[in-house]
């Protein structure tokens, strides 16, 4: 499976293969299903509507589009002991490997003695990049910390995705919203800071991509200014994602950013792509030429 896109591109979704919903349901500890409910530490039980990782619908729905999915990292996969996250992890790398044309997948590595040499194998083979859990980048010490895991993707020419981790465990009842509005995007503000601070100078050539348009954290790139800071030349190899913003936020984004740094992504089944009003060009730039960039280094 070729990490260039021939069409337009959704570089986040998220479907499970059936191998991983089975190791799922066989935990007996959060993250774990129970039939198609779904129980993670710091989040209300979800209820899965089966149909939202059936493949062939999904492809019905894509309508032309290259979808790009990868493990949700909010359900914590990645941080579980190397023996528990293993079998998860292998029961995702040898699902996504079967899904059909049509779609691509992230890679995925565990926090915990992370297997370096296995990530070099999958990055050779069918997987476009690797996805980490923005948590692994909170602070510019924890991203010198994660480096060797970038390293591998850096040298094999892959990009990186950020997406958002585990929410914080509470006690408190919080509306289903909460931790996508408030704790994702915090997150995703911190990965941001932390690699403007410490991430290129450690890793020169990786491309790497928030989603969620790094939860809105480029928008305060003039308090960076007026706070003393100082964020340098614009980085071509930095892009941000669009998933569950419209029109108003991606405005801002390319306003603070340029438009080359913006792709699409949707994070379908969890939301859907909205439409961006921006005009032809703008479209082909985020949907097609700029994923291109992102994945390949390349032009269409």
């Amino acid at each position: 499976m070729s990490s260039r896109p021939a069409e337009p591109c959704d570089v986040h979704q998220h479907l499970w293969p059936p191998a991983l919903v089975e190791a799922l349901r066989a935990r007996r500890e959060p993250p774990f299903l129970r039939g198609y409910t779904l129980h993670l530490k710091g989040e209300p039980a979800y209820q899965v509507n089966p149909a939202d990782h059936d493949v062939a619908a999904r492809l019905e729905l894509q309508a032309g589009v290259r979808a790009l999915v990868s493990l949700s990292s909010p359900l914590g996969l990645e941080d579980l002991p190397p023996a528990e996250a293993r079998p998860l992890l292998d029961a995702w790398h040898t699902g996504a490997q079967e899904f059909p044309s049509g779609f691509g997948a992230w890679a995925a590595v565990g926090r915990i003695e992370p297997d370096l040499t296995g990530l070099a194998e999958l990055l050779r083979g069918s997987f476009v990049g690797l996805q980490v859990p923005a948590t692994w980048m909170a602070t510019p010490r924890a991203l010198e910390a994660l480096a060797p895991v970038l390293q591998v993707c850096e040298s094999a020419g892959r990009p990186v995705l950020v997406h958002p981790g585990p929410a914080a465990p509470t006690d408190e009842e919080l509306p289903g919203w909460w931790p996508a509005v408030v704790d994702y995007t915090a997150q995703l503000s911190a990965a941001w800071w932390s690699w403007h601070h410490t991430g290129r100078a450690l890793l020169p050539e990786l491309r790497i991509g928030f989603v969620a348009g790094a939860g809105l954290a480029p928008l305060q790139h003039e308090r960076l200014t007026a706070r003393g800071g100082r964020l340098g030349r614009t980085d071509r190899n930095v892009f941000v994602e669009t998933s569950s913003y419209g029109p108003q936020a991606v405005d801002a984004l390319i306003r603070a950013l340029g438009i080359d740094a913006v792709i699409r992504g949707s994070d379908r089944p969890y939301a859907e792509p909205a439409p961006l009003g921006f005009g032809n060009a703008a479209d082909h730039a985020i949907d097609v030429s700029n994923p291109q960039r992102f994945l390949t280094g390349g032009t269409p």
